[in-house]
């Protein structure tokens, strides 16, 4: 069996596991999509996703398989991008300065802040009435 590497890649409540393994550079989601089909084309999401595989000369040698839930189209396509650039740290150890240096290594840590009790939401409250 070829050799593969695993990563897992999050940003607020999206997860994105991803194998690489070598190949021609093919993208597949979820088992059954290509990114054209799960993101609804347009080149935003394409080049943000392959944007770590073009910063670490990559793009045509390795196959994406990736498994993507929760969050919207958006946090999954980062979460795709920050688990695609940590399985590429464990293709070369190399990489990591060029994708540092790029931010890709970082997860983005906001999230939604939570409803708190005796209030309408996360910071609005109810209308005060002096009577």
């Amino acid at each position: 069996m070829s050799e593969s590497y695993y990563a897992t890649g999050k940003r607020k409540t999206a997860i994105a596991r991803v194998w690489l393994k070598p190949g021609e550079g093919k993208i597949e989601l979820n088992r059954e999509f290509t990114i054209d089909e799960y993101f609804g084309g347009g080149d935003d999401f394409i080049n943000l996703i392959e944007k770590p595989l073009v910063l670490t000369d990559t793009t045509g040698k390795f196959d994406v398989m990736a498994t993507v839930k929760g969050g919207g189209k958006h946090a999954q396509a980062e979460a795709l991008r920050h688990g695609i650039s940590r399985a590429l740290l464990g293709v070369d150890p190399e990489n990591r300065l060029n994708l540092k240096k790029a931010g890709m290594l970082t997860r983005d840590p906001r999230m939604k802040e939570r409803k708190k009790y005796g209030q309408k939401g996360a910071r609005a409250r109810f209308q005060f009435s002096k009577r």
